[in-house]
């Protein structure tokens, strides 16, 4: 196995010759005996004005050794562990501490911590999102009959896929044990703002009266609502009259089409996993899984917060 040492002065030198005969980076690192990757580092971190020059490049290194590496204060990882057991991922840490803090973590430094705390008896460990195998379902056609009325994905107006603008949203019902009550989902396209609501049947008007009633608060930031050709949504025209919206339906079997409620949809299975029984989980759980996923940053929202990205406001998270 390799390993890392320092450059000396003399194979400075030798970078220094090399280079001035032609030689290219690969030769380079043949002949004073490391790895390419190490030659380009080199000549890129430790160049000046004037181009690599040895003794310059020495004086640089020996700086840079002297000065060390900024450690992680204590301070800084009692606010990770705080965040770890709010079910923020590493990578959700790292970003919102850079952003908000201007501290520079790596999520592989935390993934480490929190392996450190698991060998030490810690539960951190059980925060993070497990990463089952996923197992690929063939269903059978449904051949109870259509929707009627549906208007088709392929109608919705190309802003939405854009995610240009507040209030294109998708809905979902997942099941839990015995399949009652379901719990339903809606996610907002561009912000992944989350509404999550308990409905004791799966049938078409207690979904219709849950949906209106979680969307009517934020109707002001209602255009659109996608599902897919569920028969629980077969009340969609009242739901559009009642929320003044737009519905439409994506392919039957193309959940990629409603990408960002499926997502959604698996994050929560952390909080409430299949064959969860819903009778048994109250309302304070369901807002406080709610909570969570909406005032988590998100990688794609440049270490925002959904809360943050739909309603337009800047909160203090990490302090």
């Amino acid at each position: 196995m390799r390993t890392y040492a320092q450059l000396t002065q003399e194979q400075r030198y030798q970078i220094y010759a090399l280079q001035k005969t032609g030689h290219s980076r690969t030769e380079i690192a043949v002949v004073i005996g490391v790895h390419k990757a190490t030659v380009s580092r080199e000549l890129k971190r430790n160049r000046g004005a004037r181009g690599y020059r040895p003794q310059q490049a020495q004086s640089l290194a020996m700086a840079r050794r002297q000065k060390g590496i900024p450690r992680i204060t204590v301070e800084t990882w009692a606010i990770v562990a705080k965040l770890l057991r709010q079910d923020w991922s590493p990578e959700q840490i790292s970003g919102r501490l850079k952003k908000e803090q201007k501290v520079c973590i790596s999520h592989e430094w935390i993934y480490q911590y929190v392996l450190e705390d698991k060998r030490g008896g810690g539960d951190l460990y059980r925060h993070l999102r497990c990463q089952k195998k996923r197992r690929k379902r063939y269903g059978k056609y449904d051949r109870r009959g259509k929707l009627p009325n549906c208007r088709s994905i392929e109608e919705r107006p190309k802003v939405v896929d854009r995610r240009m603008r507040l209030g294109d949203w998708e809905v979902d019902t997942f099941l839990g044990k015995n399949h009652k009550p379901v719990m339903l989902s809606l996610t907002e396209h561009k912000s992944r703002f989350t509404l999550l609501g308990k409905v004791p049947q799966r049938t078409a008007q207690a979904v219709r009266k849950q949906t209106v009633q979680l969307l009517l608060p934020v109707s002001d930031k209602v255009h659109t609502l996608t599902s897919d050709h569920g028969k629980e949504f077969a009340c969609h025209q009242q739901i559009a009259q009642a929320l003044q919206l737009q519905f439409y339906f994506a392919h039957p079997y193309a959940a990629w089409e409603r990408g960002t409620n499926e997502n959604t949809n698996g994050l929560l299975r952390q909080y409430f996993p299949k064959k969860h029984d819903f009778q048994l989980v109250p309302n304070n759980q369901i807002e406080q899984a709610m909570s969570k996923l909406n005032f988590r940053p998100r990688k794609c929202l440049a270490f925002k917060t959904p809360f943050e990205v739909f309603f337009k406001q800047s909160v203090a998270l990490t302090s």
